[in-house]
């Protein structure tokens, strides 16, 4: 289980590097901390940031170097564009700045290790947005992945919806082509390809679709086959054109366990029986109101604090991109196609 322990940690003195929707719910959720705070914000535009940057206390600047240059940062924050996290990851490491980078890590492997030598020559730490990791339901599986309690895993399932592909505008960031492949990958998906990789390890082979079925802007739906190294196989689907709902299953020989809801609030866990009149209980285990924000950012402070890595390594990062790689290959060549 990953760590959450800040008592005695040093407050983390942060700035955020891009403040729309998704920097301004990172910057909530570091209200009242005892691990980091948020102290600067980057973004393009004052007007759109000025309000906010009032109400939570944030120095602004237009100029990234401004916060890189400034001894008082330790971290820098991304929730920016994924094709300027490469040339900010490799800034912010030569500044000795620590990065937090929101997912998708990067576009291509490239990019990746250029991204994890940077860190490593500076020795900073690097850390990724995968925040699904963090939850106590996840956790509660891996545990009886690894732990061998739902005996030879067979499958994984894994699906996440949402509707904001439909109001996504010509002009948004998120509806161009180049920052976007895949339909619903860069999105939603590599969340879920980053919890099979978490469970299950290396993908050995993909078969991706991807497919325009209600956006305007950009593809918006996305089905993906894995084989694993193991010999597993697993599924995701994602759409960011759909009801929104969240589930995530491992069916096992001896068990089967999944998670409901895009809060993760519900973990289910079936064990196996030979008798398919006389299926056993599910334990049900509820964890409401986990907010996956604070744990992750949390974790980043305690882990710089206490010098060791975070949590997530950074060799399933860097595969996550090797198959996110291979997933949109597989989509415009219309074959499976094979990893490392």
């Amino acid at each position: 289980m990953y760590y959450t322990e800040i008592e005695g940690t040093q407050m983390l003195r942060a700035a955020i590097a891009g403040l729309g929707w998704w920097g301004q719910n990172l910057v909530n959720a570091t209200e009242g901390s005892a691990a980091i705070r948020f102290t600067a914000a980057n973004t393009r535009n004052a007007n759109t940031a000025a309000a906010f940057c009032q109400a939570k206390g944030l120095r602004w600047t237009a100029d990234l170097d401004d916060i890189l240059r400034d001894p008082a940062i330790d971290a820098v924050v991304l929730a920016t564009p994924h094709s300027l996290h490469a040339d900010q990851v490799k800034r912010a490491a030569a500044a000795g700045k620590h990065v937090f980078v929101e997912k998708p890590f990067a576009l291509n492997t490239a990019d990746a290790h250029a991204m994890i030598a940077a860190a490593e020559k500076a020795g900073i730490t690097l850390a990724v947005g995968f925040n699904r990791r963090f939850h106590p339901s996840m956790a509660r599986m891996r545990d009886a992945v690894k732990s061998g309690a739902l005996g030879t895993i067979v499958t994984v399932n894994a699906e996440q919806t949402a509707l904001h592909g439909l109001a996504l505008t010509a002009e948004a960031w998120r509806a161009q082509p180049q920052e976007a492949p895949g339909g619903a990958m860069t999105a939603i998906g590599v969340h879920l390809i980053d919890g099979t990789i978490d469970l299950l390890g290396r993908v050995r082979e993909v078969d991706a679709i991807v497919a325009r079925r209600a956006a305007t802007m950009a593809d918006d739906t996305t089905i993906v086959q894995l084989r694993f190294a193991s010999g597993a196989l697993g599924q995701v689907f994602c759409s960011t054109a759909a009801t929104p709902h969240y589930r995530f299953a491992a069916y096992g020989t001896a068990g089967f366990a999944e998670i409901l809801g895009h809060p993760m609030a519900t973990y289910r866990l079936i064990p196996a029986t030979t008798d398919h009149r006389r299926p056993a209980d599910p334990v049900v285990t509820e964890t409401p109101g986990f907010n996956m924000l604070t744990a992750e950012l949390e974790a980043f402070a305690a882990g710089i604090a206490a010098n060791r890595p975070f949590p997530t390594p950074l060799s399933d990062i860097l595969h996550g991109v090797e198959v996110f790689e291979a997933i949109l290959r597989s989509a415009e060549q219309r074959r499976p196609v094979a990893i490392g």
